[in-house]
């Protein structure tokens, strides 16, 4: 992907009501190709959607984050592949990866109470064929997502380093 393609991308992901206008100024070429290269990433889907990111801390409406760790057995011909869509098609996910390490998916669920999640895993993920083991982490609280820090942060107090 062109270099100019690739410095929007970042533009508009650092702040994605940035305009075409702003944009082109900022890169030093003309709105119209800000807006027909945008056109582009949009219709080849390398950008799928502009989302706020939400501090939901301070929003009145409770809800749960949990991470799942998921060993499963890969299937014949289809490897990870068959199993993640089973899972991500589930409302509920939000996210899911595959990982290196001592787990194969990492699952990121939303629910309004921990009974709700806890439903989830061992009613609905659990018991999916070549799931073999889950290990559930609730989010307590968000410190940072995204490169954006949710609380006001005092100043660094880490000690300096000179060579």
């Amino acid at each position: 992907m062109e270099q100019f393609k690739v410095r929007i991308i970042e533009l508009l992901k650092e702040d994605a009501r940035r305009t075409p206008a702003l944009i082109a100024t900022m890169l030093g070429s003309s709105e119209a190709e800000v807006t027909e290269a945008i056109k582009q990433l949009e219709d080849s889907h390398v950008i799928i959607k502009y989302a706020p990111i939400v501090n939901w801390a301070k929003v009145d409406n409770e809800k749960v984050t949990a991470l799942i760790e998921v060993q499963i057995t890969p299937e014949r011909g289809r490897g990870f592949d068959a199993i993640a869509e089973r899972i991500y098609l589930y409302p509920e996910v939000k996210s899911v990866y595959l990982m290196s390490g001592a787990y194969d998916l990492l699952v990121e669920i939303e629910g309004k109470t921990l009974k709700e999640v806890a439903s989830f895993v061992s009613n609905k993920l659990s018991p999916i064929d070549r799931v073999l083991s889950t290990k559930t982490h609730f989010i307590l609280k968000k410190y940072k997502q995204d490169g954006i820090t949710f609380e006001d942060h005092e100043d660094d107090r880490r000690m300096l380093i000179s060579p």
